[in-house]
């Protein structure tokens, strides 16, 4: 008896003897005591009881609107529908929280209960939405103490003149704008129960508020992290941050005491609080990070230890009476300053935050903001008027104190634009005075429309600034990688490993001869996916395998690091703009591709793009995609890259000493020009596989094969056949295949493209 069949007997027995010992055990206990049968539901016979199935339906209805049940269905269609404006905002190179928030209001009833009041009154039953709150604050905790974290106080001592001046400036000028604004909206918009003072507080605070962490993404993506505007605005963003946050402090202490007098008490057991965080609590928190910073991980007990920390923070803070969130905050910065430390810490902390719980609150606050209610002309009116008095003070102010501190023109309404950015900060200090009962629904639901027009304009009015002054080159503190002349080829890559691979490979293709190859390697990080800290971490550590294999080849090489929010496009626009002869990059791995899953997907976005729709109608295109194995990014730079483009797939890829090159239509013409630049490398072999004779009754393919057959010799040999099996594959290091070959054969499924060895697939 084999070990298989045994272990297949010993399974069996051990099943059936302890399930029938069950089985035994569970006759017996059912005879220890009479069951009171009147107490229990009539047994139902689902064969002859027409009632079985209304029972089922009434079970199943029963769970669907258990709160737990409620809970799970409501963060699912938040997450999904946040992620999915997100993704819409992004390519219109908007920052994604604006997709986020504008999600939150399509949930709400402004659009869903609107239009669809039986879907809103199911996703959002009457007493659902007190879980809701409850989750979306222990979200916004965790990323206040991220936002803290994410601040980096020494880059105001590098700006401290500027900084200060321009911040508070930013703040008192708005203040002032909107405790202005209040005076003539108190007697129709503010609660009848709130005091002027608390109600033009808020007014003033909710005006002065910048979004530091959408204003640090947005710098990132429009490459503005290493010029001077950029290190400006990221000091004035984040003095502005600490101040308005003790400003908020004070205003809450103020609102919920009633009266400036009665607040002294708070706002001196807040300041009390602040003084032990800073003299106390940071300098072991100091020690410990001194002690982790040259770690790649933290230990559990210490990552329980932040997490205390943070929480007891913000439950003091709360108490105190200045709010959990001001709490969490401080909590984050007083963390230590080492940046390995902090990095882990936000990698932990982020995903969860951003992904999960974050897009609970916007959908909140879209649950309660009400744009049905601006139901007047005057009402929109009104709106306007906020909007004009909050870009006039944020933007005006900024700008003024930036042209006072002796910067240009160019640069202070630059300034002014990043520091207009609102974002989800404003939707925090606003839901904060709606709790507080200070905002009324109609003037929440305009400031609300505030924070989404001032952040959505940040990045037109940079655009147009540049487009009005011009692009100055001179701001750039990084220099520009050095350009060489000689066969120029552009590698992009996400992974330093394959970097290292797509270099190797442009080094074969270029016969070996670095004096007549120019590379740079280019690699884009998302900016959802990098947080400010990481910036120039991450571009040291994904060009350092490039680097080490290009001194290791004595090849000097540019290098291009870029944050964007569609990497596709960027990828396009930089091989379009830099004269390149060729772009190098992996294959990608799609996901689905070649499921029934990813089939139906790929229909349903290829038959709603247009361009694909009326290819299909056509006869160019097919609306099923095939699984050639390609991501979507990747027919994207084959479609609009305005060069030569070769994609990589990388099976195990060492050195091109064997090389498998298939001949299909007359189009693989040019692929012999790539297979001379392989056999210029002394080791390299050639097998032309010419599936259709080509080269038998084409004279231009005879006169390439008869030229290759010259140049190697005993290095280039001519298969005349139609059948191409495995053990031929597997005899080469490199296939060498046109893209519209490779497409064809994708298209009719061949079996061995799951064979091949590593790839290249060419597009002229």
């Amino acid at each position: 008896m084999s070990q298989v069949q045994r272990s297949f007997l010993f399974y069996l027995v051990t099943i059936g003897l302890f399930g029938a010992l069950i089985y035994g055990i569970m006759l017996k206990g059912d005879a220890l005591r009479p069951v009171e049968t009147e107490l229990l539901p009539p047994s139902i016979n689902v064969a002859n009881d027409p009632s079985a199935l209304d029972a089922f339906q009434h079970t199943l209805d029963g769970n669907m609107h258990h709160p737990l049940a409620v809970l799970i269905m409501q963060i699912l269609a938040i997450i999904a529908t946040a992620r999915f404006f997100a993704f819409l905002f992004n390519k219109m190179g908007q920052p994604s929280v604006i997709g986020e928030i504008v999600a939150g209001i399509v949930l709400g009833p402004s659009v869903v209960g609107y239009w669809f009041p039986e879907v809103f009154s199911f996703l959002f039953p009457e007493g659902s939405l007190s879980n809701l709150q409850f989750m979306s604050q222990i979200g916004l905790i965790l990323f206040m103490f991220v936002v803290g974290m994410e601040l980096d106080v020494n880059v105001l001592s590098k700006r401290a003149h500027d900084a200060v001046i321009i911040s508070h400036a930013s703040i008192v000028i708005p203040y002032a704008l909107g405790v202005g604004l209040a005076y003539f909206l108190y007697l129709e918009f503010a609660p009848p129960t709130i005091a002027f003072s608390s109600f033009a507080l808020f007014m003033g605070i909710a005006m002065s508020i910048t979004a530091f962490p959408v204003l640090a993404r947005i710098i990132q993506e429009r490459g503005l992290s290493s010029t001077r505007i950029g290190t400006v605005a990221i000091a004035c963003a984040a003095a502005d941050d600490i101040t308005a946050w003790c400003i908020l402090a004070a205003v809450i202490a103020i609102v919920k005491a009633g009266s400036a007098v009665s607040a002294v008490f708070t706002i001196a057991a807040a300041l009390l609080y602040v003084l032990a965080m800073i003299k106390v609590v940071r300098p072991f928190l100091v020690r410990l990070g001194e002690i982790h910073k040259d770690r790649d991980t933290l230990s559990r007990p210490i990552v329980a230890l932040t997490f205390l920390v943070m929480l007891a923070s913000s439950y003091l803070t709360e108490i105190i009476g200045i709010h959990a969130l001001f709490g969490a905050f401080l909590a984050g910065a007083i963390m230590p300053s080492a940046l390995s430390f902090r990095k882990i810490l936000i990698n932990k902390m982020e995903d969860i935050s951003l992904v999960l719980l974050l897009p609970l609150f916007f959908v909140f606050t879209g649950l309660r903001t009400r744009i049905g209610l601006l139901n007047e002309g005057d009402l929109w009116l009104v709106c306007a008027g906020v909007v004009g008095v909050a870009v006039l003070g944020k933007f005006g102010g900024s700008a003024l104190a930036a042209r006072f501190t002796g910067n240009s023109w160019k640069d202070s309404l630059s300034i002014g634009a990043l520091m207009n950015t609102r974002g989800l900060m404003e939707l925090v200090v606003l839901n904060i005075g709606y709790d507080l009962g200070v905002l009324t629904p109609k003037i929440f639901a305009m400031m609300v429309i505030m924070a989404l027009v001032t952040t959505f304009m940040t990045g037109p009015a940079l655009s147009l600034i540049e487009r009005w002054f011009g692009k100055d080159e001179a701001d750039v503190i990084e220099p520009a990688p050095v350009i060489r002349q000689g066969w120029r080829v552009l590698i992009s890559f996400g992974q330093p490993q394959s970097g290292k691979k797509l270099l190797q490979l442009a080094t074969e293709l270029s016969r070996k001869d670095t004096a007549a190859l120019d590379v740079t390697a280019l690699h884009l990080s998302a900016s959802e996916d990098l947080n400010p800290l990481e910036h120039a971490d991450v571009e040291r550590e994904s060009f350092e395998l490039v680097k080490e294999e290009a001194a290791r080849l004595n090849l000097p090489i540019g290098t291009i690091f870029k944050v964007t929010n569609d990497i596709a496009k960027d990828i396009v626009q930089v091989t379009n703009t830099g004269g390149y002869d060729l772009l190098l990059v992996g294959s990608g791995k799609p996901l689905l591709r070649g499921t029934l899953l990813g089939d139906l997907l790929g229909f349903t976005s290829r038959a709603l793009d247009p361009s694909k729709l009326i290819g299909s109608l056509t006869g160019q295109t097919s609306l099923l995609p095939a699984d050639d194995q390609l991501d979507e990014r990747v027919r994207h730079f084959i479609e609009e890259a305005q060069c030569s483009v070769g994609i990589f797939m990388d099976k195990g890829f060492t050195t091109a000493t064997h090389i498998l090159l298939p001949i299909f239509a007359p189009g693989d013409l040019f692929l012999f020009n790539y297979a001379e630049r392989f056999m210029r490398n002394v080791e390299a072999k050639v097998t032309l596989l010419d599936v259709a004779g080509l080269t038998a009754r084409e004279p231009s393919f005879h006169a390439e094969a008869k030229r290759l057959s010259q140049l190697g010799q005993d290095r280039f040999t001519i298969l005349d056949r139609r059948i191409l099996d495995q053990s031929m594959l597997q005899r080469h290091t490199l296939l060498l295949i046109s893209y519209a070959s490779w497409a064809r054969l994708a298209e009719s499924r061949s079996v061995w493209l799951t064979q091949v060895p590593s790839t290249l697939i060419v597009k002229p």
